[in-house]
């Protein structure tokens, strides 16, 4: 039998709850062997942005938050130089080199609404089940609609991920940081040392 795998694909600038939440829900409901954390590349063009966390640091951040979970995995495939990826290429060429794994590739509910103009979502389909987190924000009537309607279009499974509402991104990590205020709880605490000792996200742009 194939081993199942999950793919949580992201920025993670920085890594939170909601991240490891969602990847563990994933574990836990598909059964899956192992959930791999692929933070993508900065391009050039967006590298030592002010006030954000560089590759290096990002994927620290990764490394430490999911080192006590055993079937948490860093995976650095889109790491690349040039900091441009395609997700159906990262997808088609674990495929290739892994036949005895299946992927499960983990989505929130937005990316889902943009799917179609997303780069070849057809090969996407094929390389992979999508996993839908649900979010309190998106009503399941529109979320059932929008998933019949890609599966229809492009030959896909998708599958429901049944996740708690966490009205918290990246953006907001970064934006409290920015105003002096707390993040205790919405991230692990080594990753929130780790943002103190380097004086993190205090200026972003």
């Amino acid at each position: 039998m194939k081993k199942k795998i999950g793919i949580m694909g992201g920025t993670f600038d920085p890594i939170h709850i909601g991240h490891l939440i969602l990847g563990e829900k994933a574990y836990d409901q598909f059964g899956l062997d192992k959930v791999r954390f692929m933070p993508a590349g900065n391009p050039p063009h967006k590298r030592n942005r002010k006030g954000r966390a560089t590759d290096e640091q990002r994927v620290e951040m990764v490394r430490m938050a999911i080192s006590s979970n055993p079937h948490f995995e860093l995976c650095l495939a889109e790491m690349n130089e040039d900091g441009y990826s395609y997700t159906y290429r990262t997808l088609e060429r674990f495929r290739e080199e892994n036949p005895e794994e299946e992927y499960y590739f983990i989505i929130g509910a937005d990316s889902l609404f943009d799917f179609d103009i997303w780069r070849e979502p057809g090969r996407i389909c094929k390389a992979c089940t999508i996993v839908v987190a649900t979010r309190n924000q998106t009503s399941n009537e529109r979320l059932d609609l929008t998933m019949e309607r890609m599966r229809q279009k492009f030959d896909g499974t998708f599958l429901k991920l049944d996740t708690p509402n966490l009205d918290i991104s990246s953006k907001h990590i970064r934006q409290w940081i920015e105003e002096n205020r707390t993040i205790q709880y919405y991230v692990p605490d080594c990753v929130r040392e780790y943002i103190e000792k380097y004086q993190m996200y205090k200026d972003c742009d």
